[in-house]
């Protein structure tokens, strides 16, 4: 699909195509893309049974396409007129059948009339300064495009239908209103206005901050949503890593023998659990290593237990705890891992694990399935925490927004500490209009160009 955008896309568009009906706005109509064999021949001058024929394809007889033009392809035309369009332009959008040729052919023949080649998101963006969405709708936007997932697609589509701006609003709104009475407060204290005291300044500012800390703690999750997360499955040579890699795949991705020590590299693979993209690691066993292969696959395990978001920690349920499994469930006591007694169908284990934090201790059989439902649903309690049931009221996804919440709060802070200290309303003020600020900011009322540059610089052409 090509789209035009701007006062003069119907003029651009209109001597390429030759229409079953005229445009109408809103509506799509079936026709053809034509080359002209003659194209200075205006309808005007066809001879009258050519022009008749003409007119009955194209009613108002302005120069179009004569009936010696050849076709290059069917499409099908629909046109925007201002202001009901995304940009708020007249937009005439032309779908072909998708051969890069004949789109390209569109371009050049825009381009040769007098259009010109969009940037990066300038789409978006004329969207955003025509006043059509705000800032963090635009933002949405990029995130639905690189949805991976039909949940994170869900929630770009969540925020681009204002649900984050809105939260925002009604917060925004009681900042405004504590900034309203304060400032009354200042320049009409001669007609009585009551000066607010510091204990109702206070309440009004924990109103505020609260929803606020409230959203800022929704980011943990939002940004595991947006970025998806790495969970490293280790343990030391065939306790089943490998299988259980398979299992959670879905399909054989890696490779299952019963020699200890197959898997000598990384293997990885992205997969969405709860609609969320999780890559999985399988790891090489962990162990004395036996020759330099293994001890280079073996160092790479160690790597992707550190830099992993979630760790597995795979032991054999049929064998008894070894020095190895111990130094393993050392390592990661402090971190995020889920505890794994595979082979749960032979022998159980004689003692069992117990983790401290956030570990915990699964069974599983990576041959019969058995207490592979249960892996799922406990990643997926990882993952989502508390904050999952959350997730449908607009959360905070992205770095930026997370990061103007906190300075909106460190400000309101600082108003309080005014507020105790005794300090002017007039010094309070300037602490609330930070914060209000750094609000204005995530939805794009008080953002700079070169922050808009460089969000806008990140879309893709035509977006």
């Amino acid at each position: 699909m090509v789209r035009l955008a701007g006062p003069e896309a119907r003029a651009i568009a209109e001597p390429m195509l030759r229409l079953k009906h005229e445009m109408e706005p809103g509506r799509a109509v079936f026709g053809e893309l034509v080359e002209q064999c003659g194209s200075d021949i205006l309808v005007g001058q066809l001879p009258e049974f050519q022009r008749t024929a003409e007119s009955s394809t194209q009613p108002d007889g302005r120069g179009r396409p004569s009936l010696h033009s050849s076709r290059i392809d069917e499409v099908v035309v629909t046109y925007f007129a201002k202001p009901h369009s995304y940009t708020t332009d007249d937009i005439v959008e032309i779908s072909a059948h998708g051969s890069p040729v004949v789109l390209r052919h569109i371009v050049e023949i825009a381009l040769s009339a007098g259009a010109r080649l969009a940037e990066p998101g300038e789409f978006t963006m004329r969207a955003f300064l025509n006043g059509r969405i705000d800032l963090t709708q635009a933002e949405a936007v990029r995130d639905l495009i690189d949805s991976q997932t039909l949940f994170q697609a869900k929630v770009a589509a969540q925020q681009l239908d204002g649900a984050l701006s809105r939260r925002l609003q009604q917060t925004k709104q009681k900042l405004v209103e504590l900034i309203a009475v304060l400032e009354a407060g200042i320049d009409f204290a001669e007609d009585d206005v009551s000066v607010l005291p510091a204990v109702q300044i206070l309440e009004h500012i924990a109103n505020v901050r609260a929803p606020l800390e409230e959203l800022a703690r929704s980011f943990s999750y939002g940004k595991i949503v947006h970025e998806g997360l790495t969970l490293a499955i280790v343990g030391r040579p065939n306790v089943g890593k490998s299988s259980l890699f398979n299992r959670l795949v879905e399909r054989e991705r890696a490779i299952v023998t019963a020699t200890p020590g197959t898997t000598r590299d990384l293997v990885t693979e992205t997969v969405s659990l709860g609609g969320i993209p999780i890559c999985l690691v399988d790891t090489a066993g962990i162990r004395r290593a036996l020759d330099d292969a293994e001890s280079i696959g073996i160092q790479k395990s160690l790597e992707a237990l550190a830099d992993a978001d979630l760790v597995l920690v795979v032991l054999d349920a049929s064998q008894p705890i070894s020095a190895e499994d111990t130094t393993l469930l050392d390592q990661v006591e402090q971190r995020a891992a889920i505890v794994i007694q595979n082979k749960a169908d032979l022998a159980p284990a004689s003692s069992s694990p117990s983790g401290n934090g956030d570990t915990r201790t699964i069974q599983t059989s990576a041959v019969t399935g058995q207490g592979i439902s249960e892996l799922r649903d406990t990643i997926l309690r990882h993952i989502t925490g508390d904050a999952g049931a959350s997730g449908e009221s607009g959360f905070l996804t992205n770095a930026r927004h997370q990061k103007l919440v906190q300075d909106s709060i460190a400000a309101l802070e600082a108003a309080s500490i005014a507020t105790n200290n005794r300090i002017p309303h007039e010094m309070i003020l300037l602490d609330l209009y930070t914060s209000l600020k750094a609000l204005d900011e995530i939805t794009g009322a008080t953002t700079t160009d070169d922050i808009l540059n460089l969000i806008f610089s990140r879309f893709c052409i035509g977006k």
